[in-house]
């Protein structure tokens, strides 16, 4: 018997996550299920019915997104101009919810009854406060829980690279919290490598 050369053994495949499990899923039952509705309201009402509301929610959806565009453009050059002439901003200015109003507009643009419904949902303001405070936790919670080696790792630790190629891992240290409490200099933590 001859030996030849050993069996080459691959690493098992890493579980593809639920989301991507069903979010194709989802998506095709979405899309059959606007249709669907489509077709019961073209039943019940008419085709030209249908087409006006599908107009009507396309220039709907494109006012919206048009108007959270200004305000959040005007917010911008605001918070800029108070930068540059050196005033601090005294207090929040009421343009939060932009990104959802442009979500909202973006859903009533598309064709269809529910996304039609999912984006005015998203046009009412307590709607808008809840859904950014909830997305802000969990972003702030996800941030908490990185390990390293993850994106959000990313923000605490970094890698410089020296001219001979070698790698020596760092930890980004920001001024105030290398000071104690009376502003002077604090222990650094020991380089490891």
């Amino acid at each position: 018997m001859t030996t030849g050369a050993p069996t080459p053994t691959f690493p098992a495949r890493p579980r593809r996550s639920r989301l991507r499990t069903y979010l194709p899923l989802g998506i095709a039952a979405w899309l059959v299920l606007e249709i669907w509705l489509l077709t019961v309201v073209a039943g019940a009402a008419g085709g030209w019915a249908v087409f006006l509301l599908l107009v009507v929610g396309f220039v709907l959806g494109s006012v919206v997104i048009k108007r959270a565009g200004r305000r959040a453009f005007r917010a911008l050059s605001e918070a800029l101009q108070q930068q540059q002439s050196g005033v601090l901003p005294q207090g929040e200015r009421v343009s939060e919810g932009n990104g959802l109003m442009m979500l909202g507009g973006l859903l009533l643009m598309l064709p269809g009854l529910i996304s039609d419904a999912f984006g005015l949902v998203l046009l009412i303001p307590p709607v808008q406060k809840s859904l950014s405070r909830y997305a802000e936790r969990t972003f702030e919670r996800k941030m908490r829980e990185a390990t390293p080696g993850t994106l959000g790792d990313a923000f605490q630790q970094t890698r410089m690279h020296r001219p001979d190629g070698k790698v020596v891992p760092g930890e980004v240290i920001h001024d105030d919290q290398a000071r104690g409490s009376e502003g002077e200099p604090g222990p650094r933590p020991p380089l490891t490598g």
